[in-house]
């Protein structure tokens, strides 16, 4: 609402009622400068505190029919005015400490920020220095520690350096005495394997005495043995040669125009006697054709039982003629 819309209906009511009563331009006095404060109050939270409104004094123009009611009505609004220019003054007093409150809790805020900041920065250095101390403390505690476990390693080392040293020389002396008993033993060895060398040499030449002997004997006794499996062989041979001469002769057809002649025959036979071929050699041909005849005749001719002189006459040459 406007200052001109509460002074228009203030004119009309005042113009109505000047003639009958005092009463009403109070009021409406009262009521104006209720109005008039709400909205400084109003327009003050829209402000911020560096805003410098520009102010309207308030005009309430009155309109009388008499020259007395008119007098009377400027003196009503004389004083409103003048209570509205107070009213403004102390609005504007509210409002001049209300942006120095402002400034100074600003400042305040600044001061606690500042504080607070610089408490921050002295509390992350006390934690730094207190980061570096316990490191310090550490780091000397880790040196300490390693300066303990390096002397223990050095303690140990030493200690293992002195027993090391100590088996060594248990073990020199050892070996020593081993070596010294293995040179015994082996010379004693050597010894004893020189004494058996010469049992076994006197022995090997005596053993080879016996086997030469015995060799000797045994080539008689075998040469012996063959000789007589020679002969016996040889007869055998004879003997069946004569048998196949005799089979072939009654197998075999001659007449007088081959007397005096001969053939000489290849005979292959089997085990069993059975003839596998007949071969003609050297000699008449009609005498080694009717031979050849005679042998396949007899389809069989006698054979040893002795696999040794079956082997000799396998495969026989033998030169036939007929009977005188």
């Amino acid at each position: 609402m406007s200052k001109q819309d509460v002074s228009k209906p203030l004119a009309a009511k005042q113009t109505s009622t000047a003639a009958t009563s005092w009463t009403m331009p109070l009021v409406w006095s009262v009521l104006v400068h209720v109005v008039v404060v709400g909205l400084m109050v109003w327009g003050m939270n829209f402000q911020t505190p560096f805003e410098q409104p520009i102010e309207q004094p308030m005009q309430v123009q009155l309109n009388s029919d008499t020259p007395e009611e008119q007098l009377d009505n400027q003196e009503i609004v004389q004083a409103v005015t003048v209570d509205q220019a107070a009213v403004e003054k102390r609005v504007n007093e509210i409002r001049e400490q209300k942006r120095q409150a402002d400034l100074a809790e600003q400042r305040r805020q600044a001061e606690l920020e500042r504080r607070a900041e610089q408490a921050r920065k002295e509390r992350e250095a006390e934690q730094q220095r207190l980061r570096e101390l316990q490191a310090q403390q550490e780091a000397e505690r880790r040196r300490l520690e390693k300066e303990k476990a390096e002397a223990q390693k050095q303690k140990e080392a030493a200690q293992k350096a002195a027993a090391e040293a100590e088996a060594k020389r248990q073990r020199e002396e050892e070996a020593a005495a081993k070596a010294e008993a293995e040179r015994k033993r082996k010379e004693e060895e050597a010894r004893k394997a020189e004494e058996e060398r010469k049992r076994r040499e006197q022995e090997a030449r005596e053993r080879a005495e016996r086997e030469r002997q015995l060799q000797e004997e045994l080539r008689a006794e075998e040469a012996a043995r063959a000789k007589a499996r020679s002969q016996q062989m040889q007869s055998e041979v004879q003997r069946y040669t004569a048998l196949i001469t005799q089979t072939i002769q009654r197998n075999w057809i001659t007449d007088d125009s081959m007397r005096g002649k001969e053939c000489v025959l290849t005979i292959s036979v089997a085990p069993s006697g059975f003839v596998k071929s007949v071969n003609q050699g050297e000699g008449d041909p009609t005498v080694c054709q009717s031979a050849r005849n005679a042998v396949l005749k007899a389809n069989t001719l006698p054979v040893s039982q002795d696999p040794e002189v079956y082997k000799l006459m396998e495969t026989i040459e033998l030169t036939v003629a007929p009977k005188q």
